[in-house]
């Protein structure tokens, strides 16, 4: 039974589906699926564990490596599922979080909605205490307070406590010792500081991040514990290691400490394994596309990297509308999420246009045709309405599709509102669903300085492979990249991702005047600090890098924008810092600014990450061929209708295979739809290229 090689496991916990992935040197080893536990997360893990380990006869000990996301962060925000949070601040400043910056995200909307803060107002308490901008003490800290605090606290049944007093991301003196006193008085507090959790300027951010990072700090070590158990009577000896929001990992201390770097560590494994492919295989820009059971994410992928960003919101009154949500200052890869999944709920509105999404079946009870109490109309149950999906196949087998319960939802919900036939509708809730995500797709690629209809599609996630085309070409794009095991793909990413922690420190200078000697010393003092975060948490001192990045804008501009630049090493390095800020401006806006306006620095930050594990991500194929073709069954495709299409078995599928749409390519996790006009290949690593330059409508 023993598998003497050394196993590495990705688990994905999704908002519908869990997914794991098994690899070992050669490649991937085992893959499943089950349905996520929403009221146990950690047990939809250990069942889908202890399913694959017996399915494939391996051996739990030579699990080496197990690398876990979930958007357990994000679902606790969203829901208000944290802990009875007060906010400790500078006198006068209790309400900053209530009025945020006093944007208007909808100028003409009267009955405006505004995001509602963690904490009530009668749990937010201003203390006598005042730095100046520069970090000196104006007014000292008054202990007394913050003592009686703590002991009224904790009798009202508080058990965490937020401190953010004003510009402490300069000096955190009177933050550490609010901590120290509310230590002493109420030792069982969980105390978080804004100067250890986001040491940056921006009174709202700064303190809306540390609220939530502290509202979420005991749910996530309760649900980490629960987690380690699991892993251990499945019989894994080593701990877990956590993906975190910006595409590195970390180990339990660390994820236990700032959960808010957790916030979006699910999405960014479809981001990781788009750039693993994408190294193999030479495509430096993609767009990687990531469609589960709820949602759908879309990231742009620029020279091997997925774009980063420091700014996110969560629980946003409006999906798509900036300012409309709980602002969080994290480092977290730069997609967008549209409420666009195989559960997305469809409709005809009043209008009598169909709409899809944003809200969900979930996997409780799940789309109608999972027979599990579902009624009400999804894409699922238009994807298989329209023959894209064999009810007999569906993961493998392990889960039958009903389809005339799909059928009669279709028919119900959306061909008779309509007055058009049933195949009618279920395309018409499929191209939906594709317009939608590209739609949302274009801006983010258009404001991003990238045209959307030059970069190929990655896709992945459940959906991904089957509504990807589709999107594809909506964009105009030239190709379509299918990876193996596009069903489980971010937990295969995770296995992609090195051990890594951002490190941020906030401090204003003109570029101009900038002391190159104090510059090269605050970014050694990061390197240091995020180094010995990497060695404690088992990376050798030398295997570390540091990245340095700088935020930078013209003097008199509200927002900045990101710099790479080198370590500072002599007179020059103003100059590559200028021309480094120079070429993203005008990559960013198309344009430079007017002559005379100066540049000026923000905020600062190393990345420090240990080495890449080396991971082949894909199946070592012996195939050659043979058996591939499944059959034929009818599948829908506007204006022609219904279809003889050919049907593949992916794991049969021999690299350098040719086939010409339609065709429908069938894995255990996914299937692959080839649109009529387009051809696809296997490639070595055994992902399937679907080309749409080859011929056929666009």
């Amino acid at each position: 039974m023993a598998d003497p090689r050394p196993l590495r496991v990705g688990v994905d916990i999704g908002g519908t589906f869990t997914d794991l992935a098994v690899l070992d040197d050669r490649g991937i080893v085992a893959v499943g699926k089950t349905l996520t536990t929403h009221r146990e997360p950690a047990a939809a893990v250990e069942q889908v564990l202890r399913q694959t380990l017996e399915e494939h006869r391996l051996d739990p000990a030579a699990i080496t490596t197990v690398v876990h996301g979930t958007t357990l962060v994000t679902n606790a925000l969203i829901e208000r599922r944290g802990a009875r949070t007060a906010l400790l601040t500078t006198e006068g400043f209790r309400d900053v979080v209530e009025m945020g910056r006093e944007h208007r995200y909808e100028l003409y909307d009267l009955g405006l909605e505004l995001p509602r803060p963690l904490v009530p107002r009668h749990l937010r308490f201003g203390v006598r205490e005042r730095l100046r901008a520069d970090g000196t003490v104006l007014t000292p800290l008054d202990v007394d307070t913050v003592r009686r605090l703590g002991v009224e606290l904790a009798a009202a049944g508080v058990t965490a406590v937020a401190v953010c007093f004003l510009h402490s991301h300069t000096n955190g003196e009177h933050e550490r010792r609010a901590r120290e006193v509310l230590d002493e008085v109420a030792p069982e507090l969980r105390v978080a500081l804004s100067c250890e959790v986001n040491p940056e300027i921006r009174e709202y951010e700064r303190t809306s991040t540390t609220l939530a990072n502290v509202y979420v700090q005991q749910l996530v070590e309760t649900y980490l514990a629960d987690l380690r158990e699991r892993l251990r009577r499945c019989g894994v000896r080593t701990d877990p290691l956590i993906m975190l929001s910006h595409g590195g990992v970390a180990a339990l201390e660390t994820a236990r400490r700032f959960p808010i770097r957790m916030l979006e560590s699910g999405p960014a494994g479809g981001a990781l394994g788009a750039v693993a492919f994408g190294r193999a295989a030479g495509r430096p820009d993609q767009l990687a596309f990531d469609m589960g059971g709820t949602t759908a994410k879309l990231c742009v992928v620029e020279r091997h990297r997925p774009l980063v960003t420091h700014t996110f919101e969560v629980d946003r009154v409006y999906r798509l509308r900036a300012g409309s949500g709980l602002p969080v200052r994290a480092p977290v890869i730069d997609m967008i999420e549209i409420g666009t999944g195989g559960g997305s709920i469809a409709r005809v509105d009043p209008l009598g246009l169909i709409t899809v999404g944003p809200d969900s079946a979930g996997s409780e009870p799940g789309p109608v045709c999972y027979g599990r109490g579902g009624t009400r109309c999804t894409v699922t149950d238009a994807d298989v309405v329209l023959g894209y999906l064999d009810p007999a196949r569906f993961l493998g087998g392990e889960m039958d599709l009903d389809a005339a319960a799909a059928e009669a939802a279709v028919k119900e919900q959306i061909a008779e509102p309509l007055g058009v036939s049933v195949a009618e509708a279920a395309w018409g809730v499929h191209t939906t669903a594709n317009e939608n995500m590209a739609n949302a797709a274009r801006v983010h690629a258009v404001e991003r300085g990238q045209d959307p209809g030059r970069l190929p599609v990655f896709v992945s996630g459940g959906n991904g492979p089957l509504h990807g085309p589709g999107v594809a070409r909506a964009l105009g794009a030239p190709a379509v990249v299918a990876p193996p095991a596009a069903g489980v793909l971010s937990a295969l990413g995770f296995l992609s991702a090195p051990m890594s922690i951002d490190i941020v420190r906030s401090r204003h200078a003109l570029l101009s005047e900038l002391d190159v000697d104090a510059a090269a010393a605050l970014f050694a003092e990061m390197a240091r600090e995020g180094t010995d975060v990497l060695v404690a948490s088992g990376v050798s001192d030398v295997d570390v890098t540091c990245e340095r990045t700088l935020e930078m804008r013209y003097v008199g501009q509200g927002g900045e924008i990101e710099v790479p630049v080198p370590p500072p090493d002599g007179p020059g390095w103003r100059d590559a810092v200028l021309a480094a800020f120079r070429d993203q401006y005008a990559q960013r806006f198309g344009t430079v600014a007017p002559s005379g306006v100066e540049p000026e620095l923000l905020t600062w930050r190393v990345t420090a990450s240990g080495p890449r594990p080396r991971a082949h991500l894909g199946f070592e194929s012996t195939s050659d061929g043979s058996g591939a073709l499944l059959g034929h069954r009818d599948a829908y495709f506007a204006p022609d209708g219904y279809r003889s299409t050919a049907v593949y078995d992916r794991y049969r599928l021999a690299p350098g295979t040719v086939l010409e749409g339609p065709a429908l390519v069938e894995e255990r996790e996914a299937t692959l739809l080839v649109p009529p006009g387009a051809r696809c290949s296997v490639e070595a690593d055994s992902s399937i290229v679907v080309d749409f330059t080859a011929g056929g409508p666009r």
